[in-house]
């Protein structure tokens, strides 16, 4: 029985140190803790302390892409942190015609923060480096931090965001004069009819702050979840849609493989030029 121990502590010891793991993120809502379930996903051991990445899924909930993501930016050097925001709020999929409100969005927001927070207090984050991505909804969410109706010196709340293909009709009600406060990337497909580049435009015709610190990149003839892999473009009849009438219904979606490599190669440079200065 010793030499089976001994046996495992060896097996385990020799686990590769960045496999990931299953952590809980504390956030306070309505007057209570909520512990988010999240991957995190960490590079080889001897790195020291290294960029990090919060990431935030969409109205599906985490999913294969998400992962990819994390897995990528592992092998990029970074620490990647996957959030749940939905099953410690009992939620599965809010892609149907009960779409999110802005209350909704608003309350996820502090997850972005809660996520940022819990990565500051890990030893191996450089905590002058971080980012958070976010995706559709989520992306939404996202533009509720990385852009402001306070105009002047409001800390940013990472060195970087990254929108990906995000719910901008979200940000209307942030104002028609919006701050940026850290350099943001929008990535998005230029056939979206479920958060068209056009919503997005519009949000970022209204930064008279910041603009300078806005990049955009629209992949040509990618519909919403380009980054679907091996899921072709299908027409889902049932889903919400913020940009149609009344928020009802109905969009494309499905992957578009050169616009998620040409994304792959974009993100990787925009957070190498980011994280390096």
């Amino acid at each position: 029985m010793a030499f089976r121990f001994l046996a495992l502590l060896v097996v385990l010891a020799a686990m590769p140190a960045h496999a990931q793991q299953n952590v809980r993120v504390p956030v306070e809502q309505d007057g209570r803790t909520l512990q988010l379930a999240a991957q995190l996903f960490r590079p080889a051991a001897g790195t020291g302390r290294v960029p990090a990445v919060a990431i935030f899924h969409g109205c599906g909930g985490p999913g294969q892409n998400t992962a990819r993501m994390a897995g990528l930016l592992r092998d990029w050097g970074y620490v990647a942190l996957v959030v749940d925001s939905f099953s410690a709020r009992g939620l599965k999929d809010v892609c149907g015609r009960n779409w999110p409100s802005l209350a909704d969005a608003e309350r996820r927001a502090y997850d972005i923060d809660a996520a940022l927070a819990w990565l500051s207090r890990q030893s191996f984050v450089d905590t002058e480096r971080t980012a958070f991505m976010a995706y559709s909804y989520g992306g939404g969410v996202a533009t509720l931090r990385a852009l402001s109706p306070r105009l002047g010196d409001a800390p940013p709340p990472a060195r970087a965001a990254v929108l990906v293909y995000p719910d901008c009709a979200l940000a209307d009600a942030l104002g028609d004069r919006l701050a940026v406060r850290q350099p943001t990337l929008f990535a998005m497909g230029a056939l979206d009819d479920w958060t068209p580049v056009s919503q997005c435009r519009a949000v970022i015709d209204r930064v008279v702050q910041g603009r300078e610190l806005i990049e955009t990149r629209v992949y040509e003839g990618a519909h919403h979840s380009f980054d679907a892999l091996g899921l072709p473009v299908r027409y889902l009849a049932g889903v919400g849609n913020r940009s149609k009438p009344g928020g009802c219904c109905g969009a494309h979606y499905g992957a578009n493989p050169a616009a998620w490599k040409a994304f792959v190669v974009d993100v990787k440079a925009f957070l190498g030029k980011v994280f390096s200065r």
